[in-house]
């Protein structure tokens, strides 16, 4: 099975660098795969699970049952965090759950778990936005697959991992714009963005990515053209979510043609025709 990991940054999720730094992995797996999920009219189908709490409990108490839970219920996860988001090496290595520990020994990192889990407390409104906007979505994309989600806390290092047909939160990275740590690191306007109400945005602007990859390379690509093929992902973001959180002159005018257009979502985001909003 192949599997597709894209990480972010901060600079990604500042609108037209948001292909830029994604790194894209091509690696062989155990055969884990998520089966795609059907909506019915009354049923939620997507749950974000709380991985961060588990891992929460190991990195705060050493709790070895903790452990041995995020490795078996949790393994592609667990995998994910320690080899491409945390860098420690490899999941196999004898020393890698000391190394993992320590990391987070750190009174600062220890500080912000125990601020995370009181941010994150409840989570429902996240679950209820997540549902609705790929409701949304499965209108224009109807064979769009529903990823499961979950949460985790990294040590500052992404905000969203997209993984084959998941999409992890960095919880760590979404602490509100006024959390006294940024301040430290983060300009004002990259504060902005690290907020609650930019999860659901995030998760879908990168879920999106992953599955309409930009045709050819994005570095070599002419800026205009970037800013089309982000234009069109962050308005079918802005549309599936009924709120224009990406807003540029670039998203209004794509929202102004779609509506005398007959061209389908689909083929809007698979054209490889970056050189007007919406492909003649």
């Amino acid at each position: 099975m192949h599997q597709i990991y894209i990480s972010s940054t901060d600079i990604v999720r500042r609108y037209y660098y948001i292909i830029a730094i994604c790194t894209i992995l091509t690696c062989s797996s155990c055969g884990f795969k998520f089966k795609p999920l059907d909506f019915s009219e009354n049923k939620s189908q997507i749950e974000i699970h709380r991985y961060d709490r588990i891992e929460s409990i190991y990195l705060t108490t050493a709790d070895y049952s903790a452990l041995q839970q995020m490795s078996t219920d949790y393994p592609i996860e667990t995998r994910t965090l320690i080899e491409n988001v945390l860098q420690l090496g490899e999941i196999n290595d004898a020393e890698i759950n000391k190394k993992f520990l320590q990391l987070f020994q750190d009174s600062i990192l220890q500080t912000l778990i125990s601020d995370v889990e009181s941010e994150f407390a409840d989570m429902s409104d996240l679950t209820e936005e997540l549902n609705n906007s790929f409701k949304e979505l499965r209108k224009v994309l109807p064979n769009i697959i529903i990823p499961t989600v979950y949460t985790q806390i990294g040590a500052l290092d992404q905000s969203i991992i997209i993984n084959d047909n998941s999409i992890g939160i960095c919880l760590d990275k979404y602490m509100g714009a006024n959390y006294p740590l940024y301040k430290k690191y983060y300009t004002n306007d990259q504060r902005k963005l690290m907020a609650r109400n930019a999860i659901v945005p995030d998760c879908l602007c990168f879920y999106l990515v992953s599955l309409y990859p930009m045709h050819g390379e994005f570095e070599k690509t002419p800026v205009d053209q970037r800013d089309i093929y982000i234009a069109r992902i962050q308005w079918l973001v802005n549309k599936s979510m009924h709120n224009k959180f990406f807003q540029s002159s670039n998203i209004d005018k794509l929202e102004e043609e779609m509506e005398s257009s007959n061209i389908k979502v689909e083929d809007l985001l698979t054209s490889t025709d970056y050189t007007t909003l919406i492909p003649r």
